[in-house]
């Protein structure tokens, strides 16, 4: 395969990993607290190309270099349900799973028939103590901006809110969740609101601009590899002309 050819390909499959990527996120749009991923292209460069730039020979292509995920601040939407809670500014819950602590944006709680606070997918919500938080189920409960959960005017609990170390990015574990760290996770400053859900950082227009500039780049470069393939099979065939 020519350098072109190669170059042109590369494009392309850095194009489909990009739909793949936006694809995900429109998929968990509507998501509560879900965080958009984003990618960073940068260049493969053959040996040729590395050893000698600028002679013409080796390749350059186009790679997704690193995908990332964006942490900004989705909108609060009020929603009445005195187990929704929003998460203002950096911070994480820390959910319990089988597999170990997870940590989550979404807020959107239940309490289970023992009087458990669970995420939506039944795992445990952690409290600052570091056991699963347990309440009682014919109480109304209270969750103050600070994460203290109160019943009846008493302190039931505390919510463990958790940021990430500056410099580290979390890996997703799937269905809104992260993996916890193996270094752990720095203490963050709670900024709760009860009663609401933080809306995905999902930007429909502008993922919709994305997605159109991504498929029509995505066509240009498979005219150009037809169109390299059909100057290859010229370029052979005027050969066996000329040698015949």
């Amino acid at each position: 395969m020519d350098g072109f050819t190669a170059a042109a390909a590369s494009g392309m499959r850095a194009r489909l990993e990009t739909l793949d990527l936006l694809a995900n996120n429109l998929a968990n749009a509507s998501a509560p607290g879900f965080k958009v991923d984003r990618e960073f292209y940068g260049t493969y460069l053959s040996a040729d190309a590395a050893e000698s730039p600028g002679n013409g020979t080796g390749s350059v292509m186009p790679v997704i270099e690193k995908q990332w995920t964006d942490y900004a601040q989705g909108s609060l939407t009020p929603t009445g349900n005195s187990l929704d809670v929003a998460l203002k500014g950096k911070g994480f819950f820390v959910a319990i799973s089988p597999s170990g602590p997870l940590l989550t944006r979404d807020g959107s709680f239940r309490l289970s028939s023992g009087g458990d606070l669970e995420t939506q997918d039944g795992f445990k919500v952690r409290g600052q103590d570091g056991n699963p938080i347990q309440l009682d189920a014919t109480k109304p409960v209270v969750i103050t901006s600070e994460g203290e959960i109160r019943q009846d005017g008493q302190l039931a609990a505390q919510l463990d809110i958790v940021d990430k170390k500056a410099g580290t990015d979390l890996s997703k574990h799937g269905m809104n969740y992260y993996n916890f760290p193996q270094d752990g996770m720095a203490v963050a400053g709670a900024d709760l609101q009860q009663g609401s859900l933080e809306s995905s950082n999902f930007e429909p227009a502008e993922s919709a601009v994305r997605l159109v500039t991504v498929l029509r780049q995505f066509e240009m470069l498979q005219r150009a590899v037809t169109l390299s393939t059909e100057m290859n099979r010229q370029v052979v065939e005027q050969v066996a002309r000329v040698t015949s």
